[in-house]
């Protein structure tokens, strides 16, 4: 019976996040195409914002913010946990800046939410080297024209039973070479509320996205990256547990 409730409740879920997406949609691609690519990107923002409002309040899953004071005018590199589709949701509702965020190609398969995906993330075919090299430098073009961006560190969807799965280097060697700040978040019950491994337990609930202090990076080089990861994973898993 749980699983039978889940089910219509993902189907509900599943009909309003698509909704809500075509609804955006026009809009997105009208300010893409109209404006320069920052200049869309900030005002795409504000429309996506729209989009995870209204799935919010639409499907009872409250999205909640807790942040020490972010300074808009810098740009980051936001890091933070994975672990639920949810998570989406959560970073547009709690990052308080227009953002790039790093995604996998994988995703451009999803009606709607892909054509929106195209023009808003910076995609990676991390199975091919081209691919990953023309990621990062997309990515170290828009830090230099002051775009702050976004980095899931451990590459996917965490399946394990801990809280963090371990790291990728990418998002702490172009903190470093671009003298960019880090700034660590995380997501709390996401994975409770939507999990991974069986998406008919959904239920609505509270899902809380908490951020902690910028980690600055000024004048480490190359050989603090592990120095830097392991702090910045520190930083995680204590927003986690609190």
């Amino acid at each position: 019976m749980r699983k039978l409730l889940g089910g219509f409740y993902l189907l509900y879920a599943a009909i309003v996040f698509f909704i809500l997406m075509v609804m955006v949609c026009p809009f997105i691609i009208l300010s893409m195409g109209i404006f320069n690519e920052k200049t869309g990107r900030k005002i795409s923002f504000w429309f996506l914002k729209f989009w995870a409002w209204g799935f919010s309040l639409l499907t009872f899953l409250w999205f909640t913010t807790r942040a020490t004071p972010i300074d808009t005018e810098r740009a980051y590199i936001y890091v933070g946990n994975h672990s639920s589709f949810l998570d989406a949701v959560a970073i547009v509702l709690g990052i308080p800046q227009a953002f790039s965020p790093l995604g996998k190609i994988e995703m451009l398969k999803i009606p709607v939410f892909g054509w929106i995906y195209k023009r808003l993330v910076v995609m990676i075919d991390r199975s091919s080297r081209e691919s990953r090299d023309h990621s990062v430098a997309e990515l170290r073009k828009d830090l230099a024209e002051g775009q702050s961006i976004l980095i899931f560190p451990e590459g996917t969807m965490n399946k394990t039973d801990q809280p963090l799965a371990p790291f990728y280097d990418g998002a702490f060697r172009l903190a470093i070479e671009t003298q960019t700040p880090i700034l660590p978040f995380a997501i709390r019950n996401s994975r409770a509320h939507l999990p991974r491994t069986d998406p008919l337990l959904l239920n609505p609930g509270i899902i809380k996205t908490v951020f902690g202090e910028a980690i600055e990076v000024k004048g480490l080089a190359a050989e603090d990256l592990e120095k830097l990861k392991q702090k910045t994973f520190e930083a995680i898993l204590k927003l986690l547990e609190k």
